[in-house]
């Protein structure tokens, strides 16, 4: 099939910059090269890796198989009253999507600007920043069966969705490509300003009445004080879920870290914050090889120009066991590691 390439570098597409390559390749966007694609015998006889914008993920070695770069574009939306329901395309940019529903006004989703990543990947994540999640506004997504080619929609109530998680990642792992995605926003704003430094940064730039337009904005400016920009120096964002823990759990180290950064969390647990965490440990901005986190926010793993992913794994690894031992908090990845 004329769009599968051989031996070719995964370092454009993963945003960590890692050197590595895969074995097969092929680009898709449409719906047509798709069903042509699983058609063909290389994706029964091969491992499959299905890439959106390659920003959650960590390569420790080549891939030895077929990844499949899904860039389908296109935004569509449909208004009913002050209901829109905002279809785009699995390969659409994450924040280009946020930057077209913000310019027409259409709310729900400007506290996940500036997050990295394609659509298609926002719901197997279920994607989450300053309060918002994208199980908050996901009305459904189009998918197809590896397996069979055959066309499915995922409704909200199929997608089993959790914190940075979803059936995507469990159940259903390996077994669907996403092609698009739905999203139930409003023409009618309810705005979400009591997470982190957003309320904050309002009062300072002296706004009283913020515009769907103001918290994007302000939203971008925070993550871009706090994250490098992959496109200069290698990273996946937040490497590291912040924990979830239960309200015992979190008394016994609360007492003993009274200064301990929480939230509440549903089912009456508590959410601690991982970065804060991680720079009680003595590691925000430490440089280990070619590795280490970033200056401005310890959650953030980086490559400062010609780490292995091997040796970033090595790294968070070491974070994961002194969080632990000092803490008795065990780190979950967020950055999946192939």
């Amino acid at each position: 099939m004329s769009i599968i390439q051989e031996n070719i570098s995964l370092k454009p597409f993963n945003t960590f910059g890692v050197a590595v390559s895969t074995s097969f390749f092929a680009e898709i966007f449409n719906e047509s090269d798709l069903n042509e694609l699983l058609g063909e015998s290389i994706v029964k006889t091969q491992p499959l890796l299905v890439l959106g914008g390659g920003s959650n993920l960590l390569f420790t070695k080549d891939f030895e198989g077929l990844v499949i770069k899904v860039s389908i574009p296109g935004i569509s939306f449909d208004v009913q009253g002050n209901d829109v329901m905002v279809t785009a395309g699995a390969g659409v940019v994450w924040n280009d999507l946020v930057n077209y529903c913000v310019n027409n006004g259409f709310a729900g989703i400007e506290n996940l600007s500036l997050i990295p990543g394609t659509v298609g990947a926002s719901p197997i994540q279920n994607i989450g920043a300053y309060g918002v999640e994208l199980k908050d506004v996901f009305h459904s997504c189009t998918a197809r069966e590896i397996a069979t080619a055959n066309e499915r929609v995922f409704k909200f109530e199929d997608c089993g969705f959790g914190y940075r998680d979803s059936i995507f990642k469990n159940e259903l792992k390996g077994q669907y490509i996403i092609t698009s995605v739905s999203f139930k926003l409003s023409k009618q704003a309810k705005l979400n300003t009591q997470y982190g430094a957003i309320q904050a940064e309002l009062q300072n730039r002296k706004i009283d009445h913020p515009t769907i337009s103001d918290i994007s904005r302000v939203v971008a400016d925070i993550r871009v004080s706090k994250l490098p920009d992959p496109s200069t120096i290698g990273n996946a964002g937040s490497f590291f879920k912040n924990p979830v823990i239960e309200q015992e759990s979190f008394e016994a180290v609360y007492t003993k870290f009274p200064e301990l950064v929480h939230y509440p969390a549903p089912g009456g647990k508590v959410k601690l914050a991982a970065g804060w965490l991680i720079e009680q440990c003595g590691f925000k901005g430490k440089v280990v090889g070619h590795t280490g986190t970033w200056k401005n926010q310890a959650l953030v793993l980086v490559n400062h120009g010609s780490a292995t992913g091997q040796e970033v794994y090595s790294f968070s690894e070491e974070i994961i066991n002194t969080v632990y031992n000092k803490f008795g908090v065990a780190l979950e990845r967020e950055v999946n590691i192939l």
